[in-house]
Protein backbone atom coordinates (compact mmCIF):
# COMPACT_ATOMS: atom_id res chain seq x y z
CA UNK A 1 0.00 0.00 0.00
CA UNK A 2 1.38 3.59 -1.08
CA UNK A 3 0.81 6.50 1.30
CA UNK A 4 0.97 10.00 -0.13
CA UNK A 5 0.47 13.18 2.28
CA UNK A 6 0.05 16.70 0.53
CA UNK A 7 0.30 19.82 1.58
CA UNK A 8 -2.40 22.23 1.21
CA UNK A 9 -2.51 25.49 2.83
CA UNK A 10 -6.29 26.22 1.33
CA UNK A 11 -7.56 22.97 3.06
CA UNK A 12 -8.85 23.75 6.87
CA UNK A 13 -10.17 20.12 7.86
CA UNK A 14 -7.80 16.88 6.61
CA UNK A 15 -9.14 14.79 3.52
CA UNK A 16 -8.55 11.22 2.75
CA UNK A 17 -8.86 10.00 -0.32
CA UNK A 18 -8.35 6.31 -1.25
CA UNK A 19 -7.49 5.22 -5.23
CA UNK A 20 -7.46 1.29 -5.92
CA UNK A 21 -8.75 -1.12 -8.36
CA UNK A 22 -11.23 -2.51 -6.39
CA UNK A 23 -12.91 -2.62 -2.78
CA UNK A 24 -11.42 -5.54 -1.12
CA UNK A 25 -11.29 -6.78 2.86
CA UNK A 26 -8.10 -4.23 3.54
CA UNK A 27 -9.78 -1.35 1.61
CA UNK A 28 -12.77 -2.00 3.49
CA UNK A 29 -11.16 -2.73 6.95
CA UNK A 30 -8.88 1.10 6.55
CA UNK A 31 -12.40 2.84 5.58
CA UNK A 32 -13.71 1.77 8.71
CA UNK A 33 -10.77 2.65 11.07
CA UNK A 34 -10.41 5.81 9.44
CA UNK A 35 -13.96 6.52 10.28
CA UNK A 36 -14.21 5.75 13.53
CA UNK A 37 -14.06 8.10 16.27
CA UNK A 38 -11.27 8.25 18.56
CA UNK A 39 -10.86 6.30 21.78
CA UNK A 40 -12.60 7.65 24.33
CA UNK A 41 -11.35 7.80 28.34
CA UNK A 42 -13.00 5.92 30.92
CA UNK A 43 -13.94 6.94 34.40
CA UNK A 44 -12.46 4.89 36.66
CA UNK A 45 -13.95 5.18 40.68
CA UNK A 46 -11.93 4.72 43.38
CA UNK A 47 -12.94 5.80 47.12
CA UNK A 48 -14.16 9.33 46.90
CA UNK A 49 -12.42 10.31 43.53
CA UNK A 50 -12.80 10.09 40.22
CA UNK A 51 -9.89 9.52 37.57
CA UNK A 52 -10.05 9.67 33.74
CA UNK A 53 -8.17 6.19 32.84
CA UNK A 54 -5.96 6.28 29.60
CA UNK A 55 -7.30 3.51 27.59
CA UNK A 56 -3.11 2.67 27.17
CA UNK A 57 -2.79 2.05 31.11
CA UNK A 58 -5.61 -0.27 31.16
CA UNK A 59 -4.72 -4.21 31.54
CA UNK A 60 -8.21 -5.52 31.63
CA UNK A 61 -11.74 -4.95 32.56
CA UNK A 62 -13.63 -7.70 34.29
CA UNK A 63 -17.54 -8.22 35.94
CA UNK A 64 -16.95 -9.65 39.76
CA UNK A 65 -19.87 -9.28 42.42
CA UNK A 66 -22.33 -7.59 40.40
CA UNK A 67 -19.81 -4.81 39.46
CA UNK A 68 -17.72 -3.87 36.95
CA UNK A 69 -13.73 -3.40 37.63
CA UNK A 70 -11.27 -2.18 35.44
CA UNK A 71 -7.71 -3.47 36.31
CA UNK A 72 -5.14 -0.28 35.38
CA UNK A 73 -1.19 0.12 36.10
CA UNK A 74 -2.31 2.71 38.55
CA UNK A 75 -4.52 0.01 40.78
CA UNK A 76 -7.83 -1.32 40.26
CA UNK A 77 -11.55 0.76 40.05
CA UNK A 78 -14.83 0.79 39.96
CA UNK A 79 -16.80 1.55 36.29
CA UNK A 80 -20.42 2.49 36.03
CA UNK A 81 -20.83 1.29 32.20
CA UNK A 82 -21.78 -2.63 31.67
CA UNK A 83 -19.24 -4.91 29.73
CA UNK A 84 -21.19 -4.01 26.17
CA UNK A 85 -20.93 -0.42 26.72
CA UNK A 86 -17.45 -0.76 27.13
CA UNK A 87 -16.55 -3.10 24.45
CA UNK A 88 -18.54 -0.04 22.00
CA UNK A 89 -16.28 2.40 23.87
CA UNK A 90 -12.53 0.61 23.48
CA UNK A 91 -10.53 0.37 21.00
CA UNK A 92 -11.08 -2.93 18.59
CA UNK A 93 -7.50 -3.03 17.66
CA UNK A 94 -5.86 -3.33 21.22
CA UNK A 95 -8.84 -4.62 23.35
CA UNK A 96 -10.44 -8.17 23.08
CA UNK A 97 -13.48 -9.96 25.10
CA UNK A 98 -12.27 -13.45 26.19
CA UNK A 99 -14.75 -14.29 28.41
CA UNK A 100 -18.96 -13.14 29.17
CA UNK A 101 -17.43 -11.48 32.39
CA UNK A 102 -13.77 -9.97 30.99
CA UNK A 103 -12.34 -7.79 27.68
CA UNK A 104 -8.35 -7.77 28.09
CA UNK A 105 -5.69 -5.13 26.44
CA UNK A 106 -3.90 -7.43 23.85
CA UNK A 107 -0.71 -4.57 24.45
CA UNK A 108 -0.91 -5.71 28.64
CA UNK A 109 -0.40 -9.85 27.68
CA UNK A 110 2.94 -11.07 28.20
CA UNK A 111 2.11 -14.67 25.88
CA UNK A 112 -0.86 -16.93 25.42
CA UNK A 113 -0.52 -20.63 26.80
CA UNK A 114 -2.39 -23.26 24.53
CA UNK A 115 -1.17 -26.15 26.56
CA UNK A 116 -4.61 -25.90 28.30
CA UNK A 117 -7.27 -28.63 26.63
CA UNK A 118 -10.16 -26.37 25.29
CA UNK A 119 -8.68 -22.73 26.84
CA UNK A 120 -6.29 -20.56 26.35
CA UNK A 121 -4.34 -18.86 29.26
CA UNK A 122 -3.26 -15.50 29.30
CA UNK A 123 -0.52 -14.19 31.28
CA UNK A 124 -0.53 -10.61 31.66
CA UNK A 125 2.73 -8.45 31.96
CA UNK A 126 1.38 -7.50 35.84
CA UNK A 127 1.83 -10.99 35.98
CA UNK A 128 -1.41 -11.58 36.46
CA UNK A 129 -3.62 -14.94 34.59
CA UNK A 130 -6.67 -15.36 33.51
CA UNK A 131 -8.20 -17.91 30.73
CA UNK A 132 -10.16 -17.52 27.79
CA UNK A 133 -13.94 -19.48 27.87
CA UNK A 134 -14.54 -21.99 25.51
CA UNK A 135 -17.04 -19.63 23.91
CA UNK A 136 -14.10 -17.27 22.91
CA UNK A 137 -11.44 -19.58 21.84
CA UNK A 138 -11.98 -19.70 18.33
CA UNK A 139 -12.12 -15.51 18.04
CA UNK A 140 -9.13 -15.16 20.37
CA UNK A 141 -7.21 -17.96 17.65
CA UNK A 142 -8.32 -15.73 14.63
CA UNK A 143 -7.52 -12.24 16.12
CA UNK A 144 -4.09 -13.66 16.27
CA UNK A 145 -4.02 -15.49 13.22
CA UNK A 146 -3.29 -19.15 14.75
Amino acid sequence: MQIEIKIDEACHEPKVIVVTDKVDDQITALVKRLSEESPQMIAGFRDDTVRLLDQTEICSIYASDGKVLCKAESGTYALRLRLYELEDRLDRTKFIRISNSEIINLRKVKGFDLSFTGTICVSLKDGTTTFVSRRYVSKIKQALGI
